[in-house]
């Protein structure tokens, strides 16, 4: 298990916003390339790319080079770390 530290901070911080939630939310459905990710939002793809950087540092999502195009895929046990984390920092689900 990752310490306690920084991925859990990267992962609270990632999680704060809507549109990453949003993006999130659209990868658990499968893999997405960068433009699909951003034909979604009304935003620049700057900001699109953003999201996905402040994701990928708190590797909540996977990014791979295929040809020409960047494929996300969904990180999931990151995310299931940093839930167990959270659970034992408040003592959530029995144990203590």
């Amino acid at each position: 298990m990752r310490g306690k530290g920084p991925i859990l901070d990267l992962t609270l911080r990632a999680l704060a916003d809507p549109t990453r939630r949003e993006i999130l939310r659209a990868l658990q459905r499968g893999e997405l390339t960068a433009g699909e990710i951003a034909a979604r939002f009304s935003m620049t793809a700057a900001s699109v790319s953003h999201h996905l950087a402040v994701l990928r540092e708190a590797q909540l999502v996977q990014a791979e080079r295929n040809g020409r195009h960047v494929i996300y895929t969904l990180d999931s046990t990151v995310f299931q770390d940093a839930m167990r984390q959270l659970a034992d920092l408040f003592k959530i689900g029995g144990g203590g």
